[in-house]
């Protein structure tokens, strides 16, 4: 039987940071002279949910099982979107359930796409309250609240099983709350470094804090109507930097720090990360500098080291429309929204490692055809991959080309165009943000129905949460008593 004390002393906890946090934006608001009070209204009844919630009786020293588990991350994420929908929806910006439910999630899952047409216009403390929901998303904030749960009484293992991208989470200390301290430790560090940077290349303050915020949490959410495009070479070979080590597994930086570089090296995820932006970038920048022939060849470079860097790590930013190159070119880029960085990053998609697995186990298998009494092992990192690990990626994998496909004819059914309709579906499953089609890089979801938005939303959802942990729910024995 399900115990629901220890879900709602999470969600509580997790609520109440959220309030919080709703209120680091109103000195924004304050020093830009405008109304404080969505921020604070909406901090105020995102608290106060969460204190109503903490007095439900707990008794400490309850273990969270898998079934707890998974449903503190689903009803923690819902909590903290259903929560984050209300600055939006109080200031009155986004006045339109649909539309704020889609911008929230957007954020929340870090993917980026937008129902907002005019960002510069937009108050500044909220355009921060939306980069914020990025950043919040971007490690998972279950993550930190597990860093806490010693406080509380709870072993967080489970928890961070079911909220870790990928489809393995490295543990840096033997205990779990230690390693949630330690990956957040990397992940604001790394943020802090970032606003310096930005800042001494020309960005103002404010400006500097929301791109680090989306940058680390590789989400894409912009202070601007260009987005990067907007701002100088010197700053985008930046972010594109960033960016690159937001997709990089936030194991593999922990030993970096440590200088333990031949453990480093031996990532073979990290190897296969750097020689695809290498390789993709040679390629595009080739077809970029003949295809646009008044382009220089430093920014045909940097465009499309941009866009490459952007699109596998699922982060969205812009610097020029890929759409408008070539088809070959908007075809490849098609292809990255299923990519995806590095597994135990803050990017979405499917992650190099999964990739790694099928390539890897799928030559392998010409080999036992040839030598049937052999046994083959699929090797990763100089470790044997077990093999419920090989199982439990193909059907990743298999499930995830599933929803695509039924995803998109289900949007074309609804009155999407082909083009429109696959973009719209690879880009929010993968949690990247621009598109094809109608969604493209230079586009927004604005226009989209509101039932259409909805949908999305749960598919933003459910990428973000790696599948499982979100459609396990609705299987019949996730509730069976025994």
């Amino acid at each position: 039987m399900i115990n629901y004390r220890p879900i709602a002393r999470v969600i509580s906890i997790l609520l109440v940071i959220v309030g919080g946090l709703m209120w680091t934006g109103v000195p924004f608001s304050a020093y830009f002279d405008e109304d404080l009070r969505p921020l604070l209204l909406a901090g105020l009844a995102t608290i106060g949910l969460g204190a109503l919630l903490y007095l439900v009786p707990f008794r400490r020293g309850i273990p969270i099982r898998k079934r707890e588990g998974y449903l503190i991350v689903v009803l923690s994420w819902l909590a903290m979107i259903f929560a984050g929908m209300l600055p939006y929806l109080f200031s009155g910006i986004i006045p339109n359930v649909a539309d704020a439910l889609f911008e929230t999630v957007s954020g929340m899952t870090t993917t980026g796409a937008s129902v907002l047409t005019d960002i510069e216009i937009q108050p500044r403390g909220l355009l921060y309250w939306r980069s914020l929901t990025q950043w919040i998303g971007g490690m998972g904030i279950i993550v930190l609240t597990v860093a806490i749960f010693p406080l509380l009484g709870i072993g967080g293992i489970e928890l961070f099983a079911a909220e870790a991208p990928g489809p393995t989470s490295d543990k840096l200390h033997p205990r779990i709350s230690e390693t949630a301290k330690r990956l957040w430790l990397i992940y604001v560090g790394l943020t802090v470094v970032l606003v310096g940077v930005l800042t001494l290349l020309g960005m103002s303050p404010y400006e500097a804090i929301n791109h680090a915020l989306t940058t680390m949490a590789t989400g894409g959410f912009s202070t601007r109507n260009a987005s990067a495009a907007a701002f100088s070479p010197a700053i985008q070979y930046a972010l594109i930097a960033f960016m690159f080590l937001a997709g990089v597994n936030y194991t593999v930086l922990y030993l970096s720090l440590k200088r333990r570089w031949a453990d480093v090296w031996k990532s073979e995820e990290l190897k296969a990360y750097f020689s695809l932006v290498v390789f993709l970038t040679v390629i595009i920048t080739i077809k970029v500098y003949h295809a646009t022939g008044s382009q220089d060849l430093e920014q045909a470079f940097r465009d499309s080291l941009f866009q490459i860097v952007s699109l596998l790590t699922t982060t969205g930013f812009v610097s020029a429309d890929y759409t408008s190159w070539t088809t070959s070119i908007t075809l490849m880029c098609f292809v990255l929204l299923f990519l995806g960085a590095c597994a135990g990053s803050t990017s979405g998609g499917i992650k190099v490692i999964r990739h790694l697995v099928f390539f890897k186990n799928s030559y392998l298998e010409f080999k036992r055809l040839i030598h049937p009494a052999a046994i083959v092992p699929l090797r990763l990192n100089q470790n044997i991959v077990p093999g419920r690990i090989i199982t439990h990626v193909f059907n990743f994998l298999l499930l995830y080309l599933l929803i695509f496909v039924f995803g998109s004819v289900f949007l074309a059914m609804l009155g999407l165009d082909f083009m429109t309709s696959i973009g719209a579906m690879a880009t929010c499953l993968g949690n990247v943000g621009p598109g094809i089609g109608e969604v493209g890089p230079v586009d927004n979801f604005a226009w989209l129905p509101g039932h259409i938005k909805v949908f999305l939303s749960f598919v933003m959802l459910i990428g973000r949460l790696e599948i499982f942990t979100v459609l396990v729910l609705f299987t019949p024995f996730f509730w069976r008593l025994n």
